[in-house]
């Protein structure tokens, strides 16, 4: 095996928003690279068929799936960010909450000075925890 990589699969054409949304909001992250579906598909022309993006050396892939499904994002799987400052992770709870939902409010739950969980405008879960 060479590596274990996340892979997020959009059904509405947000991969890219969401890459850039994240890459914007995590400092020391980027997009690595983009191919996208040409007239030819299966997917809409010029969304991403395949990406690859970085938050914080974290390797991250994604698409834009070419068909629907009746399945999406579930908080059971998250990204967990361990952060150095409490205002970064006040700051993360912030920009990944915003249009988002709170699953579990910033506090501190016993296992965290401070700890909160959120699920993204595009439906993907972060767990941010300051030790």
């Amino acid at each position: 095996m060479k590596k274990v990589t996340p892979f997020l699969m959009f059904q509405e054409g947000n991969a890219e928003e969401a890459m850039k949304f994240y890459t914007s909001v995590i400092e020391g992250s980027e997009i690595k690279s983009v191919t996208r579906y040409g007239a030819e598909g299966p997917g809409k022309e010029g969304t991403v068929m395949q990406a690859v993006f970085t938050l914080r050396g974290q390797e991250i892939m994604c698409i834009d799936s070419p068909s629907p499904h009746d399945f999406d994002f579930t908080p059971s799987f998250s990204l967990f960010i361990t952060c150095e400052s409490m205002q970064e992770l006040e700051r993360y709870y912030e920009k990944l909450g915003e249009n988002g939902e709170a699953l579990m409010p910033l506090d501190n739950y016993g296992f965290s000075q401070k700890f909160g969980w959120v699920v993204d405008r595009y439906g993907v879960s972060w767990q941010l925890n300051f030790e």
